[in-house]
């Protein structure tokens, strides 16, 4: 049982019990599944260390989740989950996939209509029955198949934080092999991109016959597609196909380069090759029969007229062009960032207290962040109206005195309403050390509608960085309509800043709109939008969509100090890292 695998099967539970419309016991399953995703460890050997009491000792996991668990990694089996789970026989792992299908539509589906699949779900909503139901409705209904056709649209990509860390412990297994000189993941997992298909792996091995050995029989394997000499290909029990390729050292480089990709990228290095009279392959850069680059990645940049260029740019968007005139930006590096600027807490709907979410930014390096729970209009998250945000605002400084190491920024993250007015008075915005504003509703307005809506608010003397400005959950919803070229353009008239929202399901912005943004001169901060204390670490996820956006540090305003990011807001020189 994986972290993944635990922390799944508590999120189910938690559905099933919201289903029933059971109280509070919900919340508590979600905020287990957050802790156990988000450990450092794997749980099982949390576990082996130190048994049911360990497991209570997470945050957020408490006596009977503990037990629950325990029973589940002793005999892969929990029988309260299969209780839940024989009262409602759904197919919840696709269901629950659905953009605006939560537990109560699934369980009046279930009932109404027998409903416990996704083929049972899109045949009832293309022959008109699911309008026929109390409080549905023929918009509900088309936004039912309309959420249907994007899951299928989609199906097969898995998120960047959810392949990343698992090939990342494979190859460190692998690489704890004496076999094994060097083990490298490539593919469109190296370049960073949000969302994968696959992943690849290369290794420099004497005895690849027993590095295919042991890659074949990983737990994680469920089915062997092909075991070879020099190459096996696997499919893991998540649904993620993986390749294995024992390559010589002389062309590892090459290799490297060539299954790391784009395939556009490739396609025009072996055009400049060939105007060079040389040819480049997988095995290295040869002029005739002789190799004359290929042990590293740089030879065969440098031997073509190239800098070298950082995976996270290998799209053919122009940086083959800028590396041969020297041009390529110097971008903003994995351990920059000093703050965090999207912080939420057990005020609202994260799952840890104000305190503890600041000792582990302050554990993990962080010099500030910026507590932004949500506000009143989003109902759902137990947002904050004035009077709760400032008595939030009174417990954070009374932190601040007692914290070392460590500043608290007050914020929150205000709704953006409707017709782009915000959801909290502007006397208490004033207070606040920063100020996000987001969408949280009506995601179907036109282009024009939503644009105008977000300009409206931007332009709110109070409201210094832009959420997540597109609205988009990969693989499960669409960005909402917004001109965007619009949105960068108000950014630079009016000093806000737009987010580069690191969670793994959000990536938002996209990398072609940060690259916009940087080119027009808009200022970006990287954010996490913490919910647990382990959600910190997906700040790195942001920083690699940030690089695939061309951004350099200068770009990024929380790689500066406190004081220094503060001056940047648009009342930046009333502000002060204070207690």
């Amino acid at each position: 049982m994986t972290n993944r695998d635990v922390a799944e099967i508590l999120r189910q539970i938690a559905f099933l019990l919201d289903m029933e419309g059971v109280e509070f016991k919900p919340r508590a399953y979600e905020k287990a599944a957050y802790a156990v995703e988000a450990l450092e460890e794997p749980i099982a050997e949390v576990y082996a260390r130190g048994g049911v009491k360990a497991l209570e000792a997470i945050p957020g996991v408490g006596k009977s989740i503990a037990q629950k668990i325990e029973e589940l990694l002793l005999t892969g089996r929990m029988a309260y989950y299969e209780e839940l789970r024989r009262k409602y026989p759904i197919d919840l792992a696709s269901l629950m996939g659905i953009e605006g299908v939560g537990p109560k539509t699934i369980r009046a589906l279930y009932e109404a209509l027998g409903i416990t699949t996704l083929d049972e779900l899109e045949q009832a909503a293309r022959q008109g029955r699911i309008r026929q139901l109390p409080r549905f409705g023929e918009k509900t209904e088309a936004a039912i198949l309309r959420g249907i056709e994007f899951l299928r649209r989609h199906g097969g990509r898995f998120l960047l934080g959810e392949v990343l860390p698992l090939m990342e412990d494979v190859r460190a297994r692998l690489a704890a092999l004496p076999e094994v000189e060097r083990v490298e993941i490539a593919g469109s997992l190296r370049r960073r991109k949000e969302t994968v298909g696959d992943a690849d792996l290369l290794v420099i091995s004497r005895r690849p016959e027993r590095v295919m050995e042991v890659f074949v029989s990983l737990p994680e394997v469920e089915h062997v597609y092909e075991r070879g000499e020099t190459r096996s290909r696997v499919k893991f029990r998540n649904g993620l196909d993986v390749d294995l390729r024992v390559v010589p050292r002389e062309s590892f480089g090459a290799a490297l380069q060539y299954f790391t990709g784009s395939k556009e990228h490739n396609i025009a290095l072996r055009r400049i090759a060939e105007r060079m009279g040389l040819k480049l392959n997988e095995y290295g850069l040869f002029r005739g029969e002789r190799r004359i680059a290929g042990r590293t990645e740089e030879e065969i940049y440098e031997a073509l007229g190239l800098s070298y260029i950082p995976p996270e740019l290998r799209e053919d968007r122009g940086e083959i062009e800028a590396a041969r005139q020297g041009r390529l930006p110097r971008l903003i590096e994995y351990g920059d960032l000093r703050g965090d600027l999207q912080v939420q807490t057990n005020w609202t709907d994260g799952a840890n207290s104000i305190e503890e979410m600041a000792l582990e930014a302050r554990r993990l390096g962080l010099q500030y962040i910026a507590i932004t729970d949500h506000t009143r209009s989003l109902a759902m998250t137990r947002g904050s109206d004035e009077a709760k945000l400032l008595e939030q605002v009174a417990e954070i400084r009374r932190l601040n005195r007692r914290l070392t190491g460590i500043r608290l920024l007050t914020g929150a993250e205000v709704n953006i309403r409707k017709d782009g007015t915000l959801d909290i008075r502007d006397d208490v915005l004033a207070q606040l050390d920063v100020v996000g504003i987001a969408v949280h509703s009506h995601f179907n307005l036109s282009r024009r509608e939503m644009t105008e809506r977000i300009v409206r608010a931007m332009r709110n003397p109070h409201a210094d960085i832009l959420f997540h400005p597109t609205g988009r959950v990969l693989l499960k919803r669409e960005p909402y309509e917004v001109d965007i070229d619009e949105i960068i353009r108000v950014a630079r008239e009016t000093g806000t800043i737009l987010e580069i929202d690191a969670y793994p399901e959000r990536l938002d912005l996209k990398d072609e709109h940060i690259r916009k943004a940087v080119e027009a001169g808009v200022k970006l901060v990287i954010d996490s939008d913490a919910h647990h204390v382990g959600h910190f670490r997906v700040l790195s996820y942001g920083i690699a969509q940030a690089r695939r956006g061309w951004a350099r540090r200068e770009d990024i305003l929380n790689t500066l100090s406190c004081e220094e990011f503060l001056a940047h807001l648009k009342d930046g020189r009333k502000r002060r890292c204070r207690a």
